[in-house]
């Protein structure tokens, strides 16, 4: 097992590559290492895990209550839920069941709750009930004027996008799989070596050689499928989603995550509550053609602001902690987009949209099934070992953080050590974000993994202590 940066790859080919690791891949990375018998890697065109789609999404672990049924994705979201609040709930990942309300705002969305209450049915989520203006107010006193009425999803609930994502990869690594790291691939060919035929990745490292490949690089799987390996089943269009982050005072203003009734585009935009806290505005839904563009723009969160401005009036007038913008993998399909081609030892993991989080799990499971069928005897995938299970740090707000906890700190004082006053992140959990199993590349990196320089003050205060940390346990041995 290894995690490596820089420098060259291995040149003995591995059994399965998968490409991207976003919470899709690393999760699949992740179902993959339990396979002892396998030589594993993991492919990322980034610095860090969770870098690009999984970085930044509205951080809900959904029921599926409103997917298509029948679909691929309502199956997936289903049985991934289950799977995924049983881990994080294992792993220490943090998550509040905090419930959810659909709430309608003029006759023509009232009058469709029961259509998505029957929908909630068919998907087998039979505890979702319609609600009445009354208890919609009673239940969120804050909700601006005029709620008709309500659909109540209780099974609803927030995550930690972040420590899902390295939960996963952190797993994986221990479990054997090597990541590679700043290894875009930028071209595949084939190759037939002593034993076997492989594809060859070629990345600005080297090149990985792999038996069996494993498509699942989000906004760019599409163009992996189609220029690189010359298939064309889907287009990646990105659908930018907009979000304002309000400070800590907020949090109040909501008890659940506040959902409108959904449109075409997805779920619209809300307002929820985090395990961190803070309270989420958004996302916009903007189709573009530039897989690079996660800037924010003046006119999306006007829109943002007039559109919470009715959901929640008071949560206008609470300070802007943050905002940022996150790319959507939408494709002109309205399910995932997951094909196996035996005979080309691929599998395309594409078209995953916002609910991958809550379906990663089960989108590991099924890649992993489809995997066995085409292989076969080929590769041992019949009997998975058990991993060794992780321990992640807590960065939940519901949950003990280390600087309150006083038989951490008698052990051991850095966790005593406050260095990041807004969030509260102390010395100890930066040093061990930095010689961590997966450490951070970036101090943007480390802040996934422990919120420093994440609060109100993004950084100014604890930004010139927060980097000399990362600089002095960088270079004094933490893995690159």
């Amino acid at each position: 097992m290894s995690v490596t940066t820089k420098g060259p790859l291995p040149a003995e080919p591995y059994d399965v590559t998968v490409v991207g690791a976003g919470v899709v891949g690393s999760a699949i990375a992740r179902e993959l290492a339990g396979h002892h018998r396998l030589r594993v890697a993991l492919v990322e065109a980034s610095g860090d895990v969770g870098d690009g789609t999984s970085k930044a999404n509205t951080a809900i672990l959904h029921t599926g209550f409103d997917a298509v049924p029948g679909s691929l994705e309502a199956r997936l979201v289903r049985e991934g839920s289950r799977l995924l609040a049983a881990y994080a709930a294992d792993s220490g990942i943090p998550v509040e069941p905090v419930g959810a309300l659909l709430v309608a705002w003029n006759e023509e969305q009232l009058s469709a709750l029961p259509g998505l209450l029957q929908k909630a049915e068919r998907n087998g989520y039979d505890e979702a009930r319609i609600i009445g203006a009354d208890e919609v107010r009673a239940r969120e006193p804050h909700l601006g004027e005029g709620a008709l009425g309500a659909l109540d999803v209780p099974g609803e609930s927030i995550i930690c996008p972040w420590t899902t994502t390295l939960a996963y990869a952190t797993q994986a690594v221990r479990g054997g799989v090597d990541l590679h790291l700043n290894s875009e691939v930028q071209k595949v060919s084939s190759s037939t070596g002593a034993d076997a035929q492989c594809h060859e990745l070629s990345t600005p490292r080297g090149i990985v050689r792999t038996r069996y490949l494993i498509n699942a690089a989000g906004l760019h799987a599409d163009a992996l499928d189609r220029r690189l390996l010359g298939r064309g089943e889907f287009t990646v269009t990105p659908r930018r989603g907009q979000l304002i982050v309000f400070d800590k005072l907020a949090r109040d203003l909501v008890s659940h995550i506040l959902l409108p009734v959904p449109t075409a585009l997805g779920k619209g935009v809300l307002v929820a509550p985090t395990v961190y806290g803070n309270v989420l505005l958004g996302p916009t839904a903007e189709e573009l053609d530039d897989k690079g563009a996660t800037h924010t723009t003046q006119d999306g969160l006007a829109d943002l602001r007039a559109k919470g401005r009715r959901i929640l009036p008071a949560l206008l007038d609470e300070e802007v902690t943050a905002v940022y913008a996150g790319l959507r993998a939408a494709t002109e399909h309205d399910d995932y987009q997951i094909h196996s081609a035996p005979e080309e030892r691929y599998i395309t993991v594409g078209g995953i949209r916002s609910t991958g989080l809550t379906a990663s799990m089960a989108i590991a499971e099924h890649v992993v099934g489809l995997l066995a069928d085409a292989a076969g005897p080929d590769l041992d995938l019949t009997v998975g070992g058990n991993l060794d299970p992780v321990s992640m740090p807590n960065l939940g707000e519901a949950f003990p953080r280390p600087y309150q906890r006083a038989d951490l700190i008698a052990t051991d004082p850095a966790y005593g050590s406050i260095v990041c006053h807004c969030e509260r992140v102390t010395r100890g959990e930066i040093r061990d974000a930095l010689i961590s199993t997966v450490p951070p590349g970036s101090l943007d990196g480390l802040r996934r993994r422990t919120r420093a320089r994440g609060g109100r003050c993004q950084g100014f205060y604890c930004g010139a202590a927060v980097r000399e940390l990362f600089e002095g346990w960088g270079e004094s041995g933490a893995a690159r």
